[in-house]
């Protein structure tokens, strides 16, 4: 049996905050709410390329794209690079593909971005699985290190990034960790790592997750089950989704379980729901 990639890659040219940005982006038309895929720190939209040879996807539209100074999206400040700015790049990309209602799903940075974009848009959202995106301080064990091992110089501290994450004990870094430096730039690390640690101290993202009016689905890797708000979470109406022989990064190290936990949730996920008070235990 044979299956066709539909995906089709195109570029987009917007303005955002005073920086010409070029995203590469990949798209397929199709029926029902479009697919929205943002990608983690040191990855690419090609991370969710498969999602069109998967059966349980088929004839869905989908969207996804380079975050500027990633992949091969360009950006001509790199200073500005921020999730704020990336959250402003999400909706720009959005509105010039005319997606107006969606299922989104986001890794990482492109959790923290996609948790943004939901708590200021929800009615926009039709389910959100989050792969690991930030929702607590602890989770900034890979952006605090521009903090724990700092460095003048941006390149050789994405080096050292790079050979910290290779030497992990974590399923996939060694091969996530190589391909860094060759899908990101050295001057957007800083901007990028600053503001999610900020984000992570200081902007009640856990009470933003909870209080999402529309069904969410966290997913984390087995390795990565000591999370402490877990618990949390599933008493709060999330779903959890624990991706067996996966850490930080399941798409790389079991992704055929990571597409049939994301088909099963949206299968599912309808109308926007009303949240019950969030507890505080």
């Amino acid at each position: 049996m044979t299956t066709t990639n539909t995906l089709t890659r195109h570029w987009m040219e917007r303005t955002i905050d005073g920086a010409d940005v070029r995203l590469s982006c990949i798209s397929r038309k199709g029926a029902g709410l479009p697919i929205v895929f943002l990608h983690g720190f040191g990855s690419t939209k090609e991370d969710y390329a498969d999602v069109a040879l998967h059966p349980a996807f088929a004839g869905r539209p989908i969207f996804a794209y380079d975050a500027p100074g990633c992949g091969e999206s360009e950006c001509s400040d790199l200073d500005r690079v921020s999730i704020p700015f990336l959250v402003r790049t999400a909706l720009a990309a959005l509105a010039e593909q005319g997606i107006e209602r969606f299922h989104l799903v986001g890794h990482s940075m492109g959790g923290l971005t996609s948790l943004m974009l939901a708590h200021q848009e929800p009615e926009r959202v039709a389910s959100f699985t989050d792969i690991e995106g930030n929702v607590a301080p602890e989770d900034c064990f890979l952006s605090r290190q521009i903090f724990q091992h700092p460095h003048e110089d941006p390149v050789q501290f994405l080096e050292d990034f790079i050979a910290r994450n290779w030497a992990a004990p974590f399923y996939s870094s060694p091969l996530y960790a190589t391909s860094v430096r060759y899908k990101v730039r050295a001057g957007a690390v800083r901007g990028i790592f600053e503001s999610m640690v900020d984000l992570s101290d200081n902007a009640g993202l856990m009470d933003k997750f909870l209080a999402l009016p529309l069904p969410r689905m966290f997913m984390y890797g087995k390795q990565n089950n000591t999370l402490s708000y877990l618990p949390h979470l599933a008493a709060n109406g999330v779903e959890l989704a624990e991706i067996p022989e996966s850490g930080h990064f399941p798409m790389y190290s079991n992704a055929p379980e990571m597409w049939r936990r994301i088909a099963a949730f949206q299968a599912q996920a309808t109308e926007p729901i009303v949240q019950p008070e969030v507890s505080r235990s």
